[in-house]
């Protein structure tokens, strides 16, 4: 959960013992996944609305995922976000700290200065590591608690005050 794809490809090639290649994985479901998500977009509730009042009171914003760009340019155009981070576009991913690094690069940021919306370990951890804080919002993995995050259970109801709130 949240691993780089080709990880995730090496994961469940060992775990089902098939002899696809990770990067038969990872392009199969690629094209399972871009297919569903034509259907519409799977926001965890509260999301959009967020990134909405962020982008209202000007701060900009960057989706860091690692899935391929293919999956994620066309959900990351409904918002409005100053950039996007995806995991055919760094050398390393999650939970190695480049992902957050070249989002924060690209948007002209210090990653201190941000906040990191993430829902596991694997993208806290590289959040974390990037220097950024982490609003934790677990799904399906629990994150760790740490010093530089904080944790809440929805978005719903957030707002770009509550959640500098959290981290005052």
């Amino acid at each position: 959960m949240g691993s780089d794809l080709l990880t995730s490809g090496r994961i469940l090639q060992q775990h089902f013992g098939t002899s696809m290649t990770p990067e038969e994985i990872v392009d199969f479901l690629v094209v399972r996944v871009s297919r569903g998500l034509a259907e519409g977009a799977p926001w965890r509730p509260g999301a959009p609305e967020l990134v909405r009042a962020f982008a209202d009171r000007g701060v900009p914003q960057a989706l860091v995922t690692m899935s391929y760009a293919v999956m994620a340019d066309p959900l990351a155009e409904l918002l409005p976000l100053a950039a996007v981070v995806t995991g055919d576009r760094v050398s390393q991913g999650k939970p190695h700290p480049e992902p957050y690094l070249v989002a924060a690069s690209t948007l002209g940021v210090d990653p201190a200065a941000c906040i990191a919306v993430e829902d596991s370990e694997t993208g806290a951890t590289s959040a974390t590591e990037a220097g950024c804080h982490v609003l934790a919002v677990p799904h399906m993995v629990p994150v760790a608690p740490h010093p530089r995050r904080r944790s809440v259970t929805t978005l719903e109801g957030l707002t770009p005050e509550s959640v500098a709130a959290l981290f005052a």
